[in-house]
C-alpha cells in the first residue's frame, strides 16, 4: 500500500498530509458541454425558460460548487479559493452550451477538482433548468484543460 498516497499503512483511506508542501499560486481551467435540441437552445438563448435565467443560475451554482468541493469529493482538501469564474458560450452550430470554469488559489494543493466540480454542477443546473422542455439533453466532454502551480508544474490539454 505504500505506493498509494490515499491509503494508510493498514490499507484504510486517508487524506494526504500536505503540510510540508510549499504554497504556490495554483490555477485550473475545466470545460464541459450541455447538448440540447434547437427549441431548448433558443429558449436558453432568449431567456424564455419558465424556471428563469438558466445561465445566471448555472453561474451561481458553479461558483457554489467549487467552494463545496471538499464536501463532495472525499479526499479533497478544504481550500481557500482566491477566485472562481465561469463562462458560457452558446454554440449555435451544435445547439450546445459550452461551459468553462477557472479556479485560482494560493495554497499547497491544486484546484483541478474545484474547476471540474464547478463545470459539472453548472452543467447539471442547465439540465435542471431546462428538463421541463427536454429530458434527453446530454452532458458531455467534462475535462481538465489546464492547470498551473505546484511541484508538477503546468499541464495543458
Amino acid at each position: 500500500m505504500s505506493d498509494f498516497t490515499h491509503f494508510n499503512e493498514t490499507g484504510r483511506a486517508r487524506m494526504v498530509d500536505v503540510s510540508e508542501k510549499a504554497a504556490t499560486v495554483r490555477t485550473a481551467v475545466a470545460a464541459g458541454r450541455v447538448k440540447m435540441n434547437r427549441e431548448t437552445f433558443e429558449l436558453v438563448k432568449s431567456g424564455g425558460m419558465k424556471k428563469g435565467d438558466v445561465l445566471g443560475t448555472a453561474q451561481i451554482a458553479g461558483i457554489m460548487a467549487a467552494k463545496k468541493t471538499s464536501e463532495l469529493i472525499p479526499m479533497c482538501h478544504t481550500l481557500l479559493l482566491n477566485g472562481v469564474d465561469l463562462s458560457f458560450d452558446l454554440n449555435e452550430a451544435d445547439c450546445a452550451v459550452d461551459i468553462t470554469a477557472t479556479v485560482k488559489c494560493t495554497g499547497v494543493t491544486g484546484v483541478e477538482m474545484e474547476a471540474l466540480t464547478a463545470v459539472s454542477v453548472a452543467a447539471l443546473t442547465v439540465y435542471d433548468m431546462c428538463k421541463a422542455v427536454q429530458k434527453d439533453m446530454e452532458i458531455t466532454d467534462i475535462r481538465l484543460l489546464k492547470k498551473t502551480g505546484g511541484k508538477s508544474g503546468i499541464f495543458e490539454r
